[in-house]
């Protein structure tokens, strides 16, 4: 447990680290680039650990890791200015709006090339996300047994969205909890007009139908000698059936296998566009270490797709999945603010070096797409309107620029402190959040 805490701690100091210190290098080039004198650059707050000095420049560690700063001469209005051009604000606004501006920018661009550089040598999906939602499992007592759904359906519109994937309809689904959903299912050549309801479930109250893709059972290796050999199935046969109920989710087909307690089962088989039946008597056998009964075959295994992608298409897929979590970021902070979602979805520092802890257990590429993601959650955070952050820096410039004058010091200083209030509250709300959620984990 306490080998966990700490693994997960260095990850996650070492991952936002990284990413602040590229946010700041953003701040930091831009204002060397427009000839603004940077006095510090800090990697963490507080009192200075170590450090050198280059320069007008003070480059140092700093005690709190979770952070960091950029301190320009003259970017503090409530300071007497002397007019030099080394001063932040005696730039011209559009060059103090590309130094702010650059922070954020850089958090976008490691979003992009992390992915990119993942998606070149491992890029991995779910096999199903591209294809047409066809229902291959439901749970019992599941939101999709709820609403009357069964194994074989096809939903051909979900939330008005026609002849949808299931990459299409997961966001909807893991946010929708709590509400009314409408889709239409294709049954035996009828449509079907019905409602989904997500159930909230797990510490974050995120959606869950309680559905499973079609994923067919075809076979890809027959042992010679077991059962499945002796009744003449072949690699490429597609089992269907089991018993007379049809299959459309493969995994079952082992669940059967496993109930049947060495029974003879009747499998229904597809070869070459035609069905047959075969009667076959299942062994109780050894596999991996464990004792089941089975018929000796070994299923494909078509749940994922690993692949390499050549350069060009992994920057271009990267680019695309990053627009789509962009996309998918303030709709959800759209459905927390108006409450369809639950605002324990929100993750703190506790919760990103749990996520960053287990991903880096995972392995490289799992980590490397948790920090990818949240190098664009950064990247988002600070471009929100909020005082203090970047956004509220760039929000004030949009209306100086407007105004065509400054705005006077005492509102820039109100517009702080409410930022500064507003910023310890989310931060207190966040980490309880996270606290609960360790504590009472469902």
């Amino acid at each position: 447990m306490i080998s966990s805490f700490l693994t997960d701690a260095v990850v996650v100091v070492v991952v936002l680290g990284g990413m602040v210190f590229l946010h700041e290098l953003g701040h930091f080039l831009a204002a060397k680039g427009f000839g603004v004198r940077v006095l510090t650059f800090s990697l963490g707050f507080g009192k200075r650990l170590f450090g050198f000095k280059r320069g007008d420049t003070d480059y140092r560690v700093s005690i709190l890791p979770l952070g960091g700063y950029v301190r320009m001469a003259g970017d503090d209005p409530t300071a007497v200015l002397t007019g030099d051009p080394g001063e932040f604000l005696s730039r011209p606004r559009w060059q103090r709006f590309v130094i702010i501006l650059m922070g954020p920018a850089m958090n976008f661009v490691l979003a992009i090339v992390v992915l990119a550089g993942v998606y070149r040598f491992h890029y991995q999906k779910p096999a199903y996300e591209d294809e047409p939602v066809k229902i291959g499992a439901v749970e019992p007592h599941s939101a999709a047994a709820a609403a009357g759904l069964q194994p074989g359906d096809v939903v051909v519109k979900f939330d008005g969205v026609n002849d949808p994937k299931w990459q299409n309809i997961k966001f909807n689904v893991l946010t929708g909890a709590g509400h009314a959903i409408s889709l239409t299912v294709l049954r035996d050549g009828k449509l079907i007009h019905t409602t989904l309801t997500p159930e909230a479930e797990g510490p974050n109250r995120t959606g869950r139908a309680g559905w499973l893709p079609y994923m067919p059972g075809i076979i890809e290796e027959v042992n010679p000698g077991q059962p499945a050999s002796k009744a003449g199935l072949k690699p490429g046969d597609m089992i269907v059936g089991f018993d007379g109920k049809r299959i459309y989710y493969w995994p079952l087909i082992v669940q059967e296998l496993r109930d049947s307690h060495g029974q003879e089962v009747q499998l229904t088989i597809l070869r070459d566009g035609k069905l047959f039946q075969v009667q076959v008597k299942p062994e109780y056998t050894e596999v991996m270490g464990l004792k089941t009964w089975r018929i000796g075959v070994t299923i494909r295994n078509n749940e994922f797709v690993v692949r390499e992608l050549p350069l060009a298409l992994a920057i271009e897929h990267a680019l695309r999945d990053n627009y789509r979590n962009f996309l998918e970021t303030f709709d959800v902070l759209g459905k927390i603010v108006t409450r369809q979602m639950s605002a324990r979805s929100l993750a703190g520092p506790i919760g990103i070096a749990q996520i960053s802890g287990e991903a880096y257990r995972r392995g490289i590429s799992d980590l490397l797409m948790i920090v990818s993601f949240i190098s664009l959650q950064l990247g988002i955070l600070n471009l929100l309107p909020i005082p203090i952050l970047d956004g509220g820096q760039i929000f004030l410039l949009a209306i100086e620029g407007f105004m065509r004058h400054d705005l006077s010091l005492e509102i820039k200083e109100r517009f702080a402190q409410v930022g500064i209030v507003f910023l310890l509250l989310i931060f207190v709300f966040v980490v309880y959040n996270d606290i609960v959620k360790t504590i009472r984990p469902s």
